[in-house]
């Protein structure tokens, strides 16, 4: 077992890693702002939008995903960048394909939106 906090320390600590990492993307990386400010507008949509929980679950859930996959993309684009501004095939294809993922998410937020959207009216 490695050294360090335990128990409740640690799940306190851990929250606040996650609260500081949130805090430097949303200082740090337009885009992630960008999808906050869209979950802010979708989520309480998707109240209105969905016709039960499955559906209002359907909704939100790509939002949360789309945040997700973006803090994973901007934590792949900080540790290439961490290793210096020599331009490489591999850094390049490792931002290339976690901006890939986002887009892929968001094409999915479409996808979703517009099926329950379709169904609903």
């Amino acid at each position: 077992m490695k050294p360090g906090k335990t128990g409740i320390k640690r799940i306190f600590a851990a929250a606040g890693y996650s609260l500081q990492g949130v805090l430097y993307a949303w200082k740090n990386e337009a885009a992630f702002r960008q999808e906050c400010c869209l979950a802010i507008v979708l989520i309480p949509l998707a109240f209105f939008v969905g016709g039960n929980v499955t559906q209002i679950i359907l909704l939100i859930l790509p939002v949360f995903l789309v945040l997700i996959i973006e803090l994973i993309n901007s934590a792949i684009e900080a540790v290439v960048d961490r290793f210096g501004d020599e331009v490489h095939i591999l850094s390049g294809a490792a931002k290339d394909i976690g901006s890939a993922a986002v887009f892929i998410c968001l094409i999915l937020l479409v996808i979703i939106w517009a099926m329950v959207m379709f169904e609903r009216y």
